[in-house]
């Protein structure tokens, strides 16, 4: 009986020193678990933090071509309904066939579209109005959605208010984000036409795009949701995109083009990347625009 007990009890003590596998592994994994948890949750937060520094990128002044050559200027200065003060350049010429407002895209300043807006004007007869957002050139404040929003509404008064425009002879106009910002723009005000360029489908796509390890779609503030917005404009729209566009993917502005409302057009520019494409586009992209702004 004893001998039974001793043996049992030897055998209780020896199961209870071995030590399931899962344990094993886990003892062993744990700690290079914990720190991959750790350094994503601090990816993460950082990313969150610096949101807005990771989708703009402004050059303040004085950097940047302040006085271009063979381009007239006139400094326009407005303050936002949020009470920020916002620069612009009004780029007259005579007799105008109407004006372009111009929301630029998420780098530089206005002072490095004085080429394109040259082509524009002598190409398509327009007066340009182009501004920079808060943050960016001589532009106050720092840039966020909302905020760039306020800084189109108000760029869109100056031209009613202090120009004395119709709204039937503006044509709004957006490069990448800045498609976005005239997109939202011309859902809230009466216009001619918008015309957006190198278009995003939203911020968030690109986010997830960029970040595929991070859940931009839960945490990202700055949406930029021109695809759930493209579907309630219904006045004329001309959508062009690079074909070999190498930051937004050509392929995004076709999907805006799919889902937005007749009558519209899409001009693809063969060879263009993101950044040039007046410039690759030539003289045929400039047509594509006459012709439908001739239409409207």
């Amino acid at each position: 009986m004893d001998d039974a007990k001793t043996i049992n009890e030897i055998a209780a003590t020896g199961s209870e020193r071995v030590e399931p596998v899962h344990r094993r592994i886990w003892r062993r994994v744990r700690r290079p678990v914990w720190v991959a948890v750790r350094i994503y949750l601090l990816g993460m937060l950082i990313a969150m933090f610096f949101e807005e520094k990771l989708i703009f990128f402004p050059t303040r002044f004085p950097g940047g071509e302040w006085q271009p050559a063979g381009l007239s200027v006139e400094d326009a200065h407005f303050t936002t309904a949020d009470g920020v003060q916002v620069h612009g350049w009004y780029c007259a010429v005579r007799e105008p066939r109407g004006v372009v407002l111009m929301s630029h895209g998420n780098a530089g300043n206005i002072s490095h579209r004085a080429d394109e807006i040259r082509l524009w004007q002598r190409h398509l007869k327009v007066s340009v109005f182009i501004y920079d957002y808060r943050g960016f050139g001589r532009s106050g404040g720092s840039p966020n959605e909302t905020g760039v929003y306020e800084d189109a509404r108000a760029a869109y008064r100056w031209l009613v208010e202090e120009k004395k425009l119709p709204a039937d002879q503006i044509v709004l106009r957006g490069e990448s984000i800045g498609s976005a910002v005239s997109l939202q723009l011309a859902l809230e005000v009466p216009h001619r036409a918008l015309i957006m360029e190198s278009p995003f489908t939203s911020a968030v796509e690109m986010g997830q795009r960029s970040f595929p390890w991070l859940p931009v779609r839960l945490v990202m503030r700055n949406r930029f949701d021109s695809i759930n917005k493209i579907s309630r404009y219904r006045r004329p729209l001309l959508i062009t995109h690079g074909t070999n566009d190498s930051i937004v993917p050509h392929f995004m502005g076709q999907k805006l083009f799919d889902r937005a409302n007749e009558p519209k057009r899409f001009y693809s520019v063969p060879n263009a990347d993101h950044n040039d494409v007046p410039f690759v586009g030539g003289s045929a992209y400039f047509q594509a625009i006459s012709e439908f702004l001739n239409d409207l």
